[in-house]
């Protein structure tokens, strides 16, 4: 397990050129220019941000790729100084502050079958980040579809990878107020599902608030 990278941000947040609160169980989509920075903001501790990214200029065409970003920086945490890669191998973004420490790109998002399977049958019908995901790409103006919902960065999620080489989900590891923060190397779109589930502890079984903070 890598060492976490903690570094504290010198952004105001009264400086932002955009604020919001992000519901529990809801999603979020924004455009981030190159050079602007974007914090999210864990409000009450222990909730997850299943995170996209997208080329603003070929949305369909290039976007966050997991395995790109793993092999990248070595392993498969992400913290302070992570670059976050693109499937054309550019990089997207660069976490700059985190105070969480540790984030996870293995876990992927929550899904109608995942809680079939994982959980109940009667649990399939529940909310999860997929079809957050799904919603906003097919509400979105920059033509995605279901194809473009890859796998994700869980920002503040705790997904250990066992000796054996399986995934563990735990309780977080993040707590109120904790935040990481990217800087946008190109202009991308940002997607952030705050997790919804309720069935394992990445959202402390109770979905809570996330903030979102842009500054130029």
């Amino acid at each position: 397990m890598p060492a976490m990278n903690l570094q504290e941000s010198m952004l105001d947040p009264k400086d932002a050129v955009r604020r919001e609160t992000v519901p529990a169980g809801e999603w979020w989509m924004a455009e981030l220019r190159q050079g602007q920075t974007l914090r999210i903001v864990d409000v009450e501790g222990n909730e997850a941000a299943d995170t996209l990214f997208y080329s603003l200029a070929d949305p369909t065409g290039e976007r966050y790729s997991a395995i790109d970003t793993a092999q990248r920086q070595g392993n498969v945490y992400l913290t302070t100084g992570s670059p976050l890669v693109s499937s054309n191998g550019n990089v997207m973004l660069t976490i700059t502050a985190d105070t969480c420490g540790r984030h996870d790109t293995l876990g992927g998002a929550c899904s109608a079958e995942a809680n079939q399977m994982r959980y109940a049958l009667e649990k399939k019908s529940m909310h999860s980040c997929r079809d957050n995901f799904l919603h906003a790409v097919q509400e979105s103006p920059y033509g995605l579809t279901k194809r473009d919902v890859v796998s994700n960065i869980n920002f503040f999620m705790n997904v250990p990878v066992t000796a054996e080489g399986g995934l563990s989900f735990q309780d977080g590891i993040s707590g109120p107020g904790k935040y990481v923060e990217m800087r946008a190397a190109m202009d991308v779109i940002a997607l952030v599902s705050n997790c919804p589930q309720l069935n394992n502890p990445c959202s402390g079984f109770n979905p809570t608030p996330l903030e979102m903070i842009i500054w130029d």
